[in-house]
């Protein structure tokens, strides 16, 4: 099986290769891409010797070619964005790995897709931002999505046999995504306005990148795994609901119509969703031990409270309008957070910022369209409203 990374320096790039590193003997790594993390790349390449490597900062990948050379390792290297769409749809690949976070990951998510891969979707805003796009496409080419969140992951594992990414699993009667309440799950209300981002992406459970982290803390990362889930399983959002379970050892449930659920449990360790999908439907070791069931104790479920999470009320606004509004979301929150992050912008702003750019739809011409020069046409806009926005 020859497997292409994309996003291999991240964290779920990582993960990816380290489940893969165990299995040597069922999967090779043809090629790897990032966007400029040269150190981390060297190391990379070193230990898995991939044929191809992009960079999607172009310098990154120059800089990367006289590294590799130095060491006398041999791999063909290419650098800017179009370079990674490339590798996405080489025609050697049997699986994609989409782990590039933010808006960047729609481009080389969709040439895999074309290209007919099995895309392993680890990335949350294709999703969100061109979900319908993504599913014709793959209907078209006979690409296969499976699920990386481990959120999605789960509730995949917990369908019907049979059941398949865009269509309406039969028998079903809710979807309940988990959530850990990130790190401000108790903080006082009063106190949320001044938190830090050193604060913000200390999350109790998971390991992840900044940007994911934040989108945890303000639990817009549910919001999109909401978006995300009416797409992948064709359900209404009224039938899918959030529930805060902080042991995050429940990644969600299945409800079906005669009242029984079905739950995936494991370890808060994104190498078991992502060995899941690189076996499927087989089952491969992923390095992850069980649970410990005694030790767990007990387990707590409760209501997310939307003045403590916003950005949670946000995301059902933009599912519910639809068209345009959930890219508008997406696009809004990444300007958001990386200026949260940057220190230009205060916590307690991150949702008044996006919900500006939502009403702003009703004030102003967007393009028109489902294709892609549309979909990137209401990134674009929104990105400019929430600059606009946080410069005024």
């Amino acid at each position: 099986m020859q497997l292409v990374v994309l996003g291999a320096t991240g964290t779920i790039g990582r993960n990816t290769l380290d489940v893969a590193g165990r299995h040597r003997d069922r999967i090779s790594v043809l090629a790897l891409t990032a966007h400029r993390d040269v150190d981390a790349m060297v190391a990379l390449v070193a230990e898995f010797r991939p044929r191809y490597v992009a960079m999607a900062d172009a310098a990154a990948a120059r800089t990367l070619a006289v590294r590799l050379s130095e060491a006398g390792l041999r791999c063909e290297v290419s650098g800017g964005p179009e370079a990674v769409s490339v590798l996405a749809a080489l025609d050697e690949a049997d699986q994609v790995m989409s782990a590039i976070v933010g808006a960047a990951g729609l481009l080389p998510t969709l040439a895999a897709v074309h290209a007919g891969k099995r895309v392993l979707i680890a990335n949350k805003e294709p999703l969100v931002m061109a979900g319908e796009l993504l599913l014709a496409a793959a209907a078209g080419s006979g690409a296969t999505l499976v699920p990386i969140d481990s959120e999605h992951n789960a509730i995949f594992q917990c369908l019907p046999a049979g059941s398949r990414c865009g269509s309406a699993p039969r028998g079903v009667r809710k979807l309940i995504l988990t959530a850990s309440g990130g790190p401000f799950r108790e903080t006082p209300l009063e106190a949320l306005a001044s938190v830090t981002p050193a604060e913000a992406v200390r999350h109790p459970n998971w390991v992840m990148g900044p940007k994911i982290s934040v989108d945890s803390a303000t639990m817009m990362n549910k919001g999109l795994e909401l978006i995300e889930a009416s797409v992948l399983y064709a359900v209404a959002e009224p039938d899918i609901e959030i529930v805060i379970h902080p042991e995050s050892a429940i990644h969600s449930v299945v409800e079906y119509v005669d009242g029984s659920m079905l739950a995936q449990i494991g370890q808060s360790d994104m190498r078991v969703p992502i060995a899941h999908a690189l076996a499927f439907p087989e089952r491969w070791e992923s390095g992850v031990g069980g649970l410990d069931l005694p030790a767990l104790a007990r387990m707590r479920f409760e209501a997310p409270d939307e003045r403590r999470f916003p950005c949670l009320g946000l995301a059902r606004q933009a599912l519910r309008s639809g068209g345009a509004a959930p890219n508008v979301l997406n696009a809004a929150n990444e300007v958001a957070v990386q200026a949260f992050l940057d220190g230009r912008l205060p916590y307690g702003r991150i949702a008044p910022l996006i919900a500006g750019c939502l009403e702003a739809m009703g004030r102003e011409a967007l393009p028109q369209g489902d294709d892609l020069e549309a979909i990137l046409g209401v990134d674009a806009w929104a990105r400019r409203i929430a600059m606009e926005t946080l410069d005024a």
